[in-house]
Order: C-alpha cells, then sequence, then structure tokens
C-alpha cells in the first residue's frame, strides 16, 4: 500500500482528502504545520508528499526548500487557484507537480497515481537501457542518476523524466504533449508551464542551455553531438 503524507493546515481539506484517498486504497497521513511537516517527511518512509503553499510556522515553499536539500521525495504542491507566481517557483525549487486549491479530490488522485506508476516502473526497470549517454550526459535509469561528465546532476524524480525521454530522442524534436504524456503520465492541460519550468530547471544544473534547444511552436530537442 502507497504511503502519502500530507502537509496542510486546512483541517477541513485534510480530512477530506484523507478519507477520499483511504477509500481509494492509499495509506494516508497528515501533518498541520511546515516544521512537523519537514520533520514528518525527513524521518519516515513515504511515497508522494502532498503539500500546501501557505502554513503557519513555516511556509510550503521554505519546506520544500529544506526537502530537497536532502531528499528527493515526489512532492505534490497545493496552490491558490490563478496564483501562478507561487506554481513557477514551487516547481522551479524541485516540485514535481501542483494541484490548485481549493483542490479537486479526483484530480489530487489522478496526480498521485501518475507519480506512482512512475515510481513503480522505474523500480521494475521500465524496460530502459542500463546507460544513455549522450553529448557528455549519462543517464542510469535503472539506478536513477546521472551525470555531465564527471559530475553528478542532483535532479528530481520529474526533471530525471523529462531528461531521460529527450535524451532517449536525441536529435529529435519531442513536442510538450509528448514529454507530458511521457514524463509526468498525464495529458498536457491548456496554459499548464510545467514542463517549461522544469526544463529550464534542468538547462541550469547541465550548465549549459544549449544542449536543450527550444524548438518555437513545436517542442524540445536534445542536441545530439
Amino acid at each position: 500500500m502507497s504511503r502519502i503524507l500530507l502537509v496542510d493546515d486546512d483541517n477541513l481539506l485534510t480530512e477530506l482528502l484523507t478519507e477520499y484517498l483511504t477509500a481509494e486504497g492509499l495509506d494516508v497521513h497528515s501533518v498541520p504545520d511546515g516544521e512537523a511537516g519537514v520533520e514528518e517527511i525527513l524521518s519516515a518512509q513515504y511515497d508522494v508528499v502532498v503539500l500546501d503553499s501557505m502554513m503557519p510556522k513555516m511556509n510550503g515553499l521554505d519546506v520544500l526548500k529544506t526537502v530537497r536539500a536532502q531528499s528527493k521525495i515526489p512532492i505534490i504542491m497545493l496552490t491558490a487557484k490563478g496564483d501562478d507566481i507561487d506554481r513557477i517557483i514551487g516547481l522551479e525549487m524541485g516540485a514535481d507537480d501542483y494541484v490548485p486549491k481549493p483542490c479537486q479530490p479526483r484530480e489530487l488522485l489522478a496526480r498521485i497515481n501518475a507519480i506512482l506508476r512512475r515510481t513503480q516502473s522505474q523500480a521494475e526497470g521500465n524496460n530502459s537501457p542500463n546507460v544513455i549517454a549522450v553529448s557528455g550526459v549519462t543517464l542510469y535509469p535503472a539506478k536513477r542518476q546521472a551525470s555531465i561528465g564527471e559530475a553528478p546532476l542532483e535532479l528530481t524524480s520529474t526533471e530525471f523524466n523529462l531528461l531521460e525521454v529527450l535524451m532517449r530522442h536525441a536529435g529529435q524534436v519531442v513536442s510538450k504533449e509528448t514529454l507530458s504524456l511521457e514524463a509526468l503520465d498525464r495529458k498536457l492541460a491548456k496554459f499548464d508551464r510545467s514542463i517549461d519550468v522544469h526544463i529550464s530547471s534542468i538547462r541550469h544544473k547541465l550548465g549549459d542551455a544549449s544542449l536543450i534547444q527550444t524548438v518555437r511552436g513545436l517542442g524540445y530537442l536534445f542536441v545530439k553531438n
């Protein structure tokens, strides 16, 4: 049974989500503030964390920053509806996905299941090659490790998935729709900038923005040298 941690100070929402997700076969735990969230995330074993952006004691972005310094656990941010700034900042800081509040339990479940399917496929090998090496970047899909030259790349789960898709199609343009389906396991929503923000973060970590080119109106291309 997959373990989910809810970090949110909205008791009514937490109770609603806990009841719904538990009925769907998930083992759900919750904490009411950011400080408790950090302690619980780093001290226990969870498969996915659902993290509210606005909380007492320690807000969601500070929790995300603290956790990302020590853990790659998948994190879904809950952000205020229409608050694009918080969403973009959250993704830039390492969130894997986001769901706007007021939160629809069915949508949140779909996002959680998408992450669980990806992590399960990764654990089972997902028919991926042992090593993918292109243009000085090397991925080890089974180990979920990456490097550029001799230097390790610290990627979030979503960033790794996106880079793997691009590198498997090196030299070819990959549409945002394909990236969303293959890396996030969901259809690309209208006005969804998640892919763009994740790609920007990957470029920064690679230290060479030219390795991933934007093909306007079509998608992205990983340069094959």
